[in-house]
């Protein structure tokens, strides 16, 4: 709002042209319309009303007029239509026939309207063109002709589709060239000052409400209904609020009501009222208007003047959202809302009713409801004091607490979010009992001419800190390092320091108040999505939690939160590397159980990138990679491998949960875990060379996962499929000590000596099983057991040890002259003439009544681990294994060496590698909340 001197300049001004226009009406010099020179007039009822500098004369209570008719008796059904809502002669004759048949169905009704918008951004919108008129002539552009020229064409075509009588047509077209006759004039006038003024605009700007609403109604004359319409600056009275706003006089804007129902002769109840709106008047008679969402204002304020039955404001959207749809896919559109928790969430930045704009409505608990003009079948969204529902018919959100809930039944109704925000902190000793501190700091804040969007106190009352919008930080902090600069110096106040580009987010429910657990939930889903919660306030309502985080995390919060309150399913973006065997296996396990999981579990995985080691294919915006199709589109992409872009891509995949699968074997690969988990990103993988690389950087893995809700599963890197690792994982959970852990770890070892026989050669077994598969490409990476080393390592850290790969004594089955033969086909012709060696262990382990096995064993108790080819009984577990099967033993406190614990099963292959890691997705998923 302008200031008084200002205002009162504006005032003067408007006051002198109108005086002028009239003096030059009367000599015939100019065309002026009654709605701008309004005189001393009489009413059909006798009653003066003024307009003039002197104000609005409001008939005294003396004078008896025919009261407009209200509250149930009358039964008024009041609607708003915004600007998208009339941008078109379609658009309002679907709004005419909409009242029409609420008319017809024995319902008061009465519509506010707003000024005309438009369909598409090239058509001119009436509000902006009266704004850019207005602007342009104060800066003494001759271009405001053809805004005004905009507003003829566009009012004459759609009076002329709508307006079918021939009269209702003359008379709309004459009245709206004078008013723009009258503009016309008004804006000369401002070019040739050079300036414009407050009122000045406020008055030009109302006009495109005049002239929607004179078109409505003569529409529905035109259809065969009744209507009349209501120049709200002739009812409304408001005066200046010390927020901005405007507050309404409800006693004179009652009586002057009246006055019009009075001048009309009364109104029949099947006569329906067309009222403009966002425009007003003062006390003093000068035009004015609502300011933000002003027509959804006028619309509350006539339902509170006609004590109205409901109030239903018709928009583009179904009605109010759970959270914003452009940044939560899973956003619903919610069914009920109480006052409170509109106020709430028209704060923190929800596209809902201005909080102001539901005060009318309060005085009388007139329901609101939002509507969607263009999907009309929707129901919307209720606003109203209180909704209570049974418990079991709300399916939305939390489960219920209690037989009855008020309003919609879910503890969380809104998850809204601010960006661009600033937290100032001011902090020390000096804040501790010394009262007016917070005062001084927030009138400081005040006297910068800056607002508080939060605040936040630590009880020992060291600091305080509060949210400012990010382009006030720097005027916030240098204002209070002035004000405390002699406590600043002493030390009193240690400092002020800002922390920019945070975001703040906001849970709202009235129904959180009094249940236990609430914000647990709440930071639970932050915390399991890698989120930092830097400051938190809640008021004593419990009407809302309010957080701030960074900005960079704002999309990911609110996707946590929402996921975690709304969400019947557990969403997963799923990024993988390495789409070779296991990789390209592990997606069709995932492309065939994807529905099930969805169904049963409530489990949406949503694979968005697959990356090799050159290329990589990403899914499209928003969309999710095509697993039917996959492997075309990746066979013919461009793009370039980059491990920070597919990580981006996985970050920004719009869910609050992210998972990266490393189904290769590369140590550049798994030298990203760290990063990954870091950022908040699970981890699951049968890719051995991070957990049994160096120990510090495996130590560093498991730190992360430890002091974080980031969750790193590798099962599948010692016994694929089979639960090798989760099994330590039990016993030791349970109390168990373990002492010693053996096993057949390679499933290529397995089946090399299980085929074994003294008939046959070894090297001929090895090409058996490098024919059949069983083998790498080069049978060494099998025979020189460091693979069996990785996996004792890795079991061995498990346990506790902190062993390297290299303290891990390997007896190699390659024989020493062929490990550095250049090629395969050399090695396999070679590996014969040593066939002997092998044959000769064999011999005496038969003379011993043994058979010979390769193992690798971890020595808990000594601390160490061995990989060797060692004799056991033909009765032992480990001789009776067949084919290429793995087999392992746990010997603890619990389990000795008369009964040890065995995990037996197959340890290798696309298929049973796959299902490990798969089986490892899901326990993330569990972990995030999906039912076990």
């Amino acid at each position: 709002m302008a200031s008084t001197s200002s205002s009162a300049s504006s005032k003067s001004l408007f006051l002198a042209w109108r005086r002028s226009n009239y003096t030059n009406a009367r000599r015939g010099t100019t065309t002026t319309t009654k709605t701008l020179t309004r005189t001393k007039r009489t009413a059909r009822s006798g009653v003066p009303v003024n307009v003039r500098a002197g104000g609005i004369q409001v008939p005294s209570p003396e004078v008896k007029l025919k009261e407009f008719p209200r509250g149930s008796e009358a039964g008024w059904k009041v609607h708003k239509f915004g600007g998208t809502c009339v941008g078109s002669s379609e658009r309002i004759s679907g709004v005419c026939d909409l009242l029409i048949e609420s008319a017809k169905n024995g319902n008061q009704t009465l519509a506010v309207v707003s000024a005309m918008g438009v369909i598409t951004k090239e058509e001119p919108k009436v509000t902006d063109c009266l704004i850019n008129a207005t602007t342009m002539a104060a800066a003494r552009d001759d271009k405001y002709e053809g805004e005004l020229e905009k507003l003829r064409e566009k009012h004459t075509r759609t009076a002329t589709d709508l307006l079918t009588d021939k009269t209702e047509f003359e008379n709309y077209m004459k009245d709206f060239n004078a008013e723009l006759g009258n503009l016309e004039a008004m804006l000369k006038a401002i070019r040739i000052a050079g300036c414009s003024t407050e009122t000045f605009a406020d008055f030009v700007v109302g006009h495109g409400e005049l002239w929607t609403a004179r078109l409505t109604a003569a529409a529905i004359r035109c259809k065969g209904g009744k209507a009349q319409w209501i120049d709200a600056r002739e009812v409304l009275i408001v005066t200046e609020a010390e927020d901005g706003g405007v507050d309404v006089d409800y006693e004179k804007s009652n009586r002057l009501l009246d006055t019009w129902n009075d001048s009309k002769g009364c109104i029949d109840k099947d006569t329906i009222i067309i009222c403009t709106g966002f425009i007003a008047s003062t006390p003093d008679g000068f035009p004015t208007t609502l300011k933000r969402n002003g027509s959804d204002y006028s619309a509350t304020i006539f339902g509170a003047l006609v004590v109205a039955d409901d109030i239903t404001i018709w928009t583009d959207v179904d009605g109010v959202y759970s959270s914003d749809p452009r940044r939560v896919k899973g956003a619903v559109c919610l069914e009920r809302l109480s006052y409170n928790e509109a106020w709430e969430l028209a704060y923190f930045g929800a596209n809902v009713l201005h909080p102001r704009t539901t005060l009318p409505a309060m005085k009388f608990s007139i329901p609101i409801c939002i509507r969607n003009y263009f999907a009309q079948d929707a129901p919307g969204t209720l606003i109203a004091a209180r909704c209570e529902i049974p418990a079991d018919q709300s399916e939305k959100g939390t489960k219920n607490v209690g037989k009855v809930v008020s309003t919609a039944g879910e503890l969380i109704k809104g998850i809204t979010t601010i960006d661009d925000v600033c937290l100032i902190t001011v902090e020390g000793t000096g804040l501790v009992g010394v009262p007016g501190f917070a005062s001084a700091v927030f009138s400081t804040v005040r006297d910068a001419n800056c607002n508080v969007v939060m605040i936040s106190q630590a009880s020992s009352e060291h600091s305080i800190c509060f949210a400012v919008r990010q382009n006030e930080s720097d005027r916030v902090t240098a204002a209070l390092n002035t004000r405390f600069e002699k406590a600043i110096a002493s030390g009193r106040v240690s400092r002020v320091v800002a922390l920019n580009n945070c975001s703040i987010l906001s849970a709202v429910g009235q129904n959180m108040a009094n249940v236990p657990g609430v914000s647990a939930m709440l930071f639970t889903a932050l915390a399991s999505a890698a989120v930092n919660v830097i400051a938190i306030s809640q008021g004593a309502s419990e009407y809302n939690i309010t957080v701030v985080i960074k900005k960079s995390d704002c999309i990911k919060a609110v996707n946590a939160v929402h996921s975690r309150f709304y969400a019947s399913r557990t969403p997963l973006s799923v990024g993988i590397v390495g789409p070779g065997l296991v990789g390209k296996t592990l997606l069709a396990q995932m492309q065939e159980q994807k529905q099930t999981l969805l169904d049963k579990f409530g489990v949406d995985l949503r694979v968005v990138a697959i990356s090799g080691g050159s290329k990589m294919h990403l899914s499209e915006t928003d969309g999710n990679v095509d697993l039917d199709d996959w492997e075309n589109k990746y066979s013919n992409e461009n793009e370039p491998a980059d491990f920070e872009k597919f990580t981006d891509h996985v970050v920004e995949s719009n869910s609050p949960n992210q998972v990266i699968i490393d189904c290769s074997a590369s140590d550049e690969v798994a030298l990203q875990y760290k990063g990954w988990l870091s950022r908040g990103i699970h981890v699951v993988t049968p890719n051995k060379k991070a957990n049994s690389g160096p120990y510090a950087y495996y130590k560093s893995l498991r730190n992360i996962q430890r002091d974080s809700y980031t969750h790193y599963f590798y099962e599948a890197t010692v016994g694929a499929g089979l639960p090798i690792i989760s099994t330590v994982k039990s016993l030791e959970d349970a109390g168990d000590d373990i002492k010693l852990i053996q096993g057949i770890f390679s499933g290529t070892l397995s089946y090399i000596f299980n085929t074994l026989t003294p008939d046959k050669k070894f090297s001929d077994v090895v090409a058996e099983a490098k024919a059949n598969g069983f083998t790498e490409p080069d049978p060494r990476d099998d025979l020189s057991g460091v693979d069996v080393a990785r996996k004792v390592t890795i079991l061995a850290r498990e346990c506790g040890l902190s062993l390297e790969l290299s303290d891990i004594p390997i007896e190699s089955l390659v024989p020493e002259p062929l490990q550095n033969v250049e090629s395969v086909d050399e090695f396999m012709q070679k590996l014969p003439d040593y066939d002997h060696e092998i044959a000769a262990k064999m011999a005496a382990a038969e003379a011993n009544g043994n058979k010979l096995i390769f193992v690798g064993v971890v020595d808990v108790e000594n601390k160490k681990g061995s990989v060797q080819l060692k004799e056991y009984p033909k009765d032992h577990p480990f001789a009776q294994l067949k084919g290429s099967d793995n087999i392992i033993s746990y010997i603890s406190k619990r389990y000795t060496e008369a009964g040890p614990l065995v995990v037996r099963g197959p340890g290798a292959g696309a298929e049973v590698t796959a299902g490990g890691v798969f089986a490892d997705v899901l326990r993330v998923c569990a972990h995030l909340g999906a039912p076990s």
